[in-house]
């Protein structure tokens, strides 16, 4: 479907600074297609009306594109988040209010300039991942009749896939966040849990809960969170961004990332996924990494517990009072699914929480070796009719690789990864450790770069690629002496969780001694201007977290600089100053620390 405007970012600001086009212009216009949309979709429940956006607009009149990051940015909001002054009713009209204030990240959009258009269709209580359970409407796919939009936030999904909005928010407990995403052709980022704030949100599972963005490319995904992924003290599950997650983050992913594909990949008969995912996997290789297979039994456990323990009793407490007192107001597939939540007792809850921590430390280990992991969205498809004849069981399907995400605490985006033979969407999903957002985002969009899909609308990526190196929660730090493998203090980085990437070559800018004192005997490399040789280094990786503590330990007179690689790069290394050489063996003709010691060790 052809959209009528270039609803991009950064076409929309370049077009509101030329003059072609102005906010009133275009969140007018899209309110008009969005009207002739939705009774076909189903996509919003509450469209703004002119009047209802005037207040919006009004506050843009004095201002630019130049002073507000996301001026006249038009966006959707699932509604089970607050707008000020417009109901949410979750897609349960009983259950409706009105509220006086904005769930705390649409306050900041609007601060941002962004202007909503409306609230839009879910799976009622966030409870779905089909878009199918609304009093509102049945929303279908934006591609294909047959398919459903996926769920819980369907309308948000659908409101950018269609293009009457730049980008929307839904929301992300099992899957809900992701699921619309794949199959409707967009990025969905789940980003690690308290990053966005959940203040003003219904809750699904409080403890679990997501606010998720859906955007055309994973670029707007990162701007879009770097704008909001702020503390929020009126949210007590908020939580603060690292600096190694800031927008500087986001980047070109170094080769040699190591991804994680499961063992045990299911797709449920589908014939047409294996193959695209294993071309996604030959896609990330290109890219330069190296999968690495692991078993994915621990995740899939810890997906179980979520639907059959007392995360069950979690959801209950806000569907729980109006089906208790009203029960014809909440859809039967719903009560069914909540029926069992009441008889839930705190022994089991407690036993519950004890299997999930058992197997968040197994799967915490499979994960400290890689950089994040490959799945499937969706193990395939499910059609409308398939959920109408069997509602929970195809509902289950669609959330295989998903339910498990927020349970184990991790970051998460579905980015577009082809289309199946009749033009249904098909996606992966990247998830990494808590707070490596903006590194699965900078996967996702050099994996959008290379499989040149084109975006919702038709439209080509046509984005400069970023000049600058992906980072996410490790650090690379480059040694030449006694931390090497296998030498005497090379403990201090393996003690922090480091781990080897690879054996390589400064550039031939340096000049190496060995210092004076000892033991442990140390050299020290030093840059210079003329002389200077290549020396055999180490790069290895270890938490941000634990860099502090090793830089602190590091006597004088060495440090940590900045160290040139062979291949060019530059690495925060071990320096040596220059007063440090007095008494000091220049062996740099020795080309490394090993070969030195060789000949020390057979003296």
């Amino acid at each position: 479907m052809q959209h009528l405007f270039d609803l991009r970012l950064g076409a929309l600001k370049t077009a509101y600074e030329g003059g072609s086009l102005t906010p009133r212009q275009l969140i007018l216009a899209l309110r008009e297609q969005a009207a002739v949309l939705n009774p076909e979709f189903k996509l919003f429940i509450h469209l703004l009306s002119a009047a209802e956006l005037e207040p919006y607009l009004a506050a843009l009149d004095d201002k630019s594109a130049a002073d507000l990051p996301l001026f006249g940015v038009p966006f959707a909001i699932k509604d089970n988040i607050d707008l000020a002054g417009i109901p949410t009713t979750a897609a349960c009209p009983a259950f409706a209010y009105t509220p006086e204030r904005s769930a705390t990240i649409v306050e900041q959009l609007l601060a941002l300039g962004a202007v909503p258009m409306g609230k839009t269709n879910l799976d009622q209580f966030a409870t779905g991942l089909n878009g199918t359970r609304s009093p509102y409407g049945a929303c279908r796919n934006s591609l294909n009749p047959d398919y459903p939009s996926g769920g819980s936030s369907a309308g948000s999904s659908l409101a950018v896939a269609l293009g009457v909005a730049s980008f929307a928010l839904g929301t992300d407990t099992a899957g809900s966040g992701r699921v619309p995403a794949a199959l409707n052709n967009l990025v969905g980022l789940k980003a690690s849990k308290g990053l966005i704030s959940t203040t003003g949100v219904v809750p699904a599972c409080r403890s679990l809960d997501c606010v998720t963005f859906f955007t055309a490319s994973a670029r707007e995904a990162s701007q879009l969170l770097a704008l909001t992924a702020k503390l929020d003290p009126r949210d007590d599950y908020s939580r603060s961004n690292p600096l190694w997650n800031d927008a500087s983050a986001f980047g070109v992913p170094r080769a040699g990332f190591r991804f994680g594909v499961p063992k045990q990949l299911e797709f449920l008969g589908c014939t047409e996924s294996p193959a695209l995912f294993a071309a996604t996997v030959e896609r990330l290789q290109a890219l330069g990494g190296v999968p690495v297979s692991i078993d994915f039994t621990p995740f899939l456990q810890a997906a179980r517990l979520l639907y059959a323990g007392p995360w069950m009793a979690e959801r209950y407490l806000v569907a729980g009072p109006l089906i208790e007192q009203q029960p014809d107001a909440v859809l039967p597939v719903i009560k069914a699914v909540l029926a069992k939540a009441p008889a839930i007792s705190a022994a089991e809850t407690f036993a519950a929480q004890y299997q999930l921590q058992a197997l968040k430390a197994i799967c915490e280990q499979i994960m400290s070796d890689l950089d994040c992991v490959l799945t499937p969205a969706y193990p395939r498809p499910v059609t409308l009719n398939e959920l109408h004849a069997e509602p929970v069981l195809r509902n289950s399907d669609l959330g295989y690789y998903t339910n498990f995400m927020n349970m184990l605490d991790y970051a998460a985006v579905a980015v577009p990864a082809g289309f199946m033979a009749n033009a249904l969407p098909w996606g992966v999903t990247l998830f990494g450790r808590v707070f490596t957002d903006q590194y699965l985002l900078s996967l996702a969009d050099a994996l959008q770069r290379q499989t040149e899909l084109p975006l919702c609308g038709q439209r080509s990526l046509n984005l400069p690629a970023p000049s600058n190196p992906a980072r996410h929660d490790m650090v690379r730090v480059v040694v030449c002496g006694a931390h090497l493998d296998g030498l005497p203090l090379n403990w201090q980085l393996k003690q922090r969780g480091g781990r080897l990437v690879e054996a390589t070559h400064s550039s031939p800018d340096y000049q190496l001694y060995a210092l004076a004192g000892g033991p442990p005997f140390r050299p020290g490399m030093l840059r210079v201007a003329e002389g200077g040789v290549a020396i055999e280094v180490e790069v290895w990786q270890l938490p941000s977290s634990e860099l502090g503590s090793f830089l602190t330990g590091i006597p004088a007179p060495l440090g940590l600089g900045k160290v040139q690689l062979a291949d060019g790069r530059w690495e925060t290394g071990f320096i040596c100053e220059a007063y440090g050489l007095e008494g000091a063996v220049d062996i740099s003709h020795f080309g490394g620390w090993r070969a030195y010691m060789r000949t020390k060790t057979a003296n």
